[in-house]
C-alpha cells in the first residue's frame, strides 16, 4: 500500500495534485500532495505515515509569506482544518487554533471586547504561521499577547511551552530552529476594551494597508526584512528600484518593500528580481537585504 494509499485508509482528506497556485497569496507555484487534517489525532496519524514513507511534511499555513517552485513541492503539504481554526474566548484570552487566519482571530477579539490585536487586522496569514514567525506590523507584534502555544513535537506527542520559552523576537521564534514540530494552538491574552475603539482601530489599519500596499495584486507582503538602522522598502526606493521587473514579477510602484505578481509571474522570475534588488542595494548602499519570505521546492 503506497502512501497515499494509506492516508486515504486512515481518513485524512487530500488532494493528489493540488496547484499551489490556489494556496498561496502570490498565485505562484506548481502543484503537491496537499493533506488537511481537521483532528489532532489526524495530525498524528499524517505525520506518522508521512515519516514512515521518509516523507517530511512541509507545513503551509495560509502561503502568506511564501514562495512555491514553479516544479510545485516535492514532499507532502499539510494544512490544518476542521478544529484547528475554531476560537473560542476564556475570560479575556482567545484560544485558537493554529489554522485560523489573524483576520479571524482580530475579528472574535472585537466581537469580544477584547483588545491588542487589532494590527493584525488585514494581515492574510494564519496565526500558526503568525506565531512562526512572531509576526506584526504598526509597532505590535504577536508576543506582546502570546501566553502559550501548543504544538505537535519532532517524537509526535503534543506539548504546551508559556510564551517566555519560545525565544520569541522580530521575526523569530523558537519553531523556526526546530522545523520537526507543528503549531497546533496559542493562547492570547488581550485587554478588555470599548468595542466601537476596537472596530474603529482595526478599521485605520486596514485602510493604511489599502492606501500603501499593493493588495491588488498578489504578493506575499514584504519580501525583506528590516535592516538594522533603516527600512528595506526606504532603501529600495533610494536606489530607484520602483517598477523594475523580470517577466511578470515587479518591485511595486506603490510600495518599494512588495514585489508583486501583475499577472503570470513564475518563481524563477521572482527569485531572479529578488537578487537583483538585493545586488544594487548592496552596491549602491551598503546594506545587505535579507528576504523575509520563504522559498519551498
Amino acid at each position: 500500500m503506497n502512501l497515499i494509499e494509506q492516508l486515504q485508509k486512515a481518513g485524512i482528506p487530500l488532494a493528489e495534485q493540488e496547484p499551489m497556485t490556489r494556496r498561496t497569496t502570490f498565485g505562484i507555484g506548481g502543484p503537491a500532495l496537499l493533506l488537511r487534517p481537521r483532528s489532532r489525532a489526524e495530525l498524528q496519524a499524517a505525520m506518522t505515515l508521512c515519516r514512515e514513507a521518509g516523507e517530511e511534511p512541509f507545513i503551509l499555513g495560509r502561503g502568506s509569506n511564501l514562495l512555491v517552485s514553479d516544479s510545485g513541492i516535492s514532499r507532502p503539504v499539510i494544512q490544518l482544518d476542521g478544529d484547528f481554526t475554531a476560537i473560542t474566548r476564556e475570560g479575556n484570552t482567545l484560544r485558537c487554533g493554529a489554522g485560523a487566519s489573524l483576520i479571524a482571530v482580530c475579528r472574535a477579539a472585537a466581537e469580544n471586547s477584547l483588545s491588542g490585536i487589532e494590527w493584525g487586522y488585514g494581515i492574510p496569514g494564519s496565526l500558526g504561521g503568525g506565531v512562526y514567525m512572531n509576526a506584526g506590523a504598526y509597532g505590535g507584534e504577536l508576543r506582546d499577547v502570546l501566553t502559550e502555544v501548543t504544538f505537535l513535537d519532532e517524537a509526535g506527542e503534543y506539548r504546551t511551552l508559556p510564551a517566555a520559552e519560545l525565544s520569541l523576537s522580530y521575526r523569530h521564534s523558537i519553531f523556526e530552529d526546530r522545523p520537526g514540530t507543528v503549531i497546533v494552538g496559542a493562547v492570547l491574552t488581550l485587554t478588555p476594551g470599548d468595542p466601537a475603539a476596537i472596530r474603529a482601530a482595526m478599521e485605520d489599519y486596514m485602510s493604511r494597508r489599502r492606501e500603501k500596499q499593493p493588495l491588488e495584486y498578489g504578493s506575499a507582503g514584504s519580501t525583506f526584512k528590516r535592516p538594522v538602522g533603516n527600512y528595506a522598502s526606504a532603501l529600495v526606493d533610494q536606489c530607484g528600484l520602483k517598477g523594475l521587473s523580470v517577466g511578470g514579477a515587479e518591485v511595486s510602484r506603490k510600495h518599494a518593500g512588495f514585489i508583486i505578481n501583475r499577472g503570470g509571474a513564475t518563481a524563477a522570475d521572482v527569485r531572479e528580481l529578488i537578487a537583483e534588488v538585493q545586488r544594487i542595494v548592496r552596491e549602491k548602499t551598503g546594506y545587505t537585504l535579507e528576504c523575509e519570505i520563504k522559498y519551498i521546492e
